[in-house]
């Protein structure tokens, strides 16, 4: 398919807005990229996008702000992730009858070989890592992609019918597809994030829940049978549910008993590994674990081939990741802990003597949730960014709690209470824009200070 003779206007000159693009220019479109980002921020970003111009489609570069018209006068929009569709902006796209299509969308239309989709509030990224890593341990073409770092859409020229993508979502990616169609969707859990951009909790579960519209009874629902959210979507689903659980066993799905992860998928049932094999702490990622075997199960991997591949499974950066052990305490990087449930399952990850460092860009959060963790594991609270006094207010006589400047002093605040046997753990609760680029930023930042007080 050719894009030549049509203007596309992609917004957000992040990774998947770069990717798409580029895709693009490939295909003789006239490609507008617009951010709100200064040219200076961007320039290096871009420079590719520049020598590809030279020889193939046309760009058009709308930095420092956007231009209205050209929300009006395209012949489609691609979305990058981060970009909310409630911009007013697109109110004009729509106005004028104009489509607007998330990447992911997009590279649907262009892929060969079968597409994943994983979402949920949580766990996303790891499921999606280790789901890849299963299908390659099999012998399968897998490859992780999606909101994970890698635009579905940079898969799109050299796919192959072998392909299989084990692909992140986000609400936000869902909430612009069309035919966007996996044959295999998950949705892992579900608890309230990113209020700040939703009207309320069951518009961000209907965005959530958008992965199934395209799906048919040939396809598969994976499900988490122990989230009372997501159970009930097996009632809804157009395709066929499989469901994966810690604390029952579903009669079609993957599940625990005895210590040992069990697989019932295809009739036969077999037993796959024992659960103390997990090197990943938590009781989240037992789940994680068992979302992961389910999908590539379904994908057609091998069960034989599976213990090999959780055993060598430590995980993925910034999540429950350990950075280094100073004089007997261990520090912890749990940056994507971006919302309150995520910091619930870090809290739980450990039995007690918390140091937590907390705060940063409220998203709309309940941090009350919080209390009766507070109360029973965490030593001490340590705040920063934006949110920090509305967490204090809300964990109020819970904890010893003291702010810090920036992420550096809070993590020498940990160290000077922490005694032999602590923890000094970063799962913050809230977004990191306030203070970081992002989370890896912020979760690099950590682990810089606490290798720099390691000597390392």
């Amino acid at each position: 398919m050719t894009y030549k003779g049509q203007t596309v206007l992609v917004v957000g000159a992040a990774r998947s807005g770069i990717a798409a693009a580029s895709f693009l220019l490939g295909r003789q479109a006239h490609v507008i990229l617009t951010d709100i980002k200064s040219p200076e921020r961007l320039t290096a970003a871009l420079e590719p996008l520049r020598i590809t111009a030279k020889s193939s489609g046309q760009l058009t570069l709308e930095l420092g702000a956007h231009n209205i018209e050209s929300f009006c006068k395209c012949d489609f929009v691609v979305l990058s992730p981060g970009v909310p569709l409630a911009l007013p902006y697109f109110e004009a796209s729509r106005r004028n009858g104009i489509p607007i299509l998330a990447e992911v969308e997009l590279a649907s239309r262009h892929l060969n070989g079968r597409i994943l989709g994983i979402t949920g509030s949580n766990g996303k990224t790891t499921t999606t890592t280790l789901t890849a890593d299963l299908l390659l341990g099999s012998g399968l073409k897998g490859h992780a992609a999606g909101n994970l770092g890698v635009p579905l859409i940079s898969f799109a020229e050299r796919s192959t019918p072998d392909d299989v993508y084990a692909t992140e979502l986000s609400s936000f990616q869902l909430e612009g597809i069309r035919t966007f169609r996996p044959a295999i969707g998950a949705v892992l859990n579900l608890t309230p994030d990113h209020l700040d951009r939703y009207q309320g909790f069951a518009d961000y579960v209907a965005a959530k829940e958008r992965i199934f519209m395209n799906q048919d009874a040939g396809d598969f629902a994976l499900l988490n049978a122990d989230d009372e959210r997501t159970a009930a979507m097996a009632l809804r689903v157009p395709s066929t549910p499989v469901l994966f659980s810690r604390r029952s066993a579903p009669p079609r799905g993957v599940f625990l008993r005895g210590g040992r992860v069990i697989s019932r998928i295809s009739g036969a049932e077999y037993d796959l590994f024992p659960a103390d094999e997990i090197a990943l702490k938590g009781a989240h990622n037992v789940e994680n674990v068992l979302a992961a075997c389910g999908m590539a199960l379904l994908a057609g991997a091998d069960p034989e081939s599976m213990r090999e591949v959780i055993r060598n499974f430590r995980g993925v950066e910034h999540r429950l990741e350990l950075v280094a052990e100073i004089d007997g305490v261990q520090y912890y990087n749990d940056s994507k802990a971006t919302n309150v449930d995520a910091t619930v399952k870090s809290l739980e990850a450990f039995p007690g003597n918390i140091h937590l460092i907390a705060g940063g860009r409220d998203k709309g959060g309940d941090f009350s949730v919080l209390q009766a963790l507070v109360r029973q594991r965490v030593r001490q609270v340590i705040l920063i960014g934006e949110a920090a006094g509305k967490i204090r207010d809300a964990l109020a006589g819970c904890a010893e709690t003291s702010d810090a400047r920036d992420l550096r002093e809070a993590v020498l605040l940990g160290k000077q209470r922490a005694a032999p046997g602590d923890v000094v753990l970063l799962a913050p609760a809230c977004a990191s824009f306030d203070m970081f680029q992002n989370f890896e930023h912020r979760g690099r930042v950590f682990k810089d200070v606490v290798l720099a007080l390691a000597g390392k």
